[in-house]
């Protein structure tokens, strides 16, 4: 399912017009982006939590040179835990 399925879908659930279920989604999606930008994290009970975490600068080869050694800096990179209701059910536990 995409993006624009799943608005289709929360809206088809909610009994509002199409346009607003896209709305929903988006709105959702920019709020979860903008407080991981501001190194918040964002918990949904039952489903899981959103977090922005910060890699750590390594050392890597070139793979237009392979004999090349080159420097990856750090990057932030988000993360998802599942909460323990996602989990249960895709384990098929009621």
């Amino acid at each position: 399912m995409n993006k624009a399925e799943l608005a289709v879908k929360l809206a088809e659930k909610l009994d509002l017009p199409k346009k607003r279920g896209e709305e929903i989604v988006e709105t959702l999606t920019d709020l979860i982006i903008a407080e991981l930008k501001n190194g918040g994290e964002v918990t949904i009970a039952g489903f899981g939590a959103f977090s922005a975490r910060t890699r750590a600068s390594r050392m890597g080869v070139n793979p237009q040179n392979p004999t090349e050694k080159i420097t990856i800096p750090e990057v932030r990179v988000p993360k998802f835990k599942a909460g323990k209701t996602l989990k249960d059910s895709l384990k098929g536990k009621a």
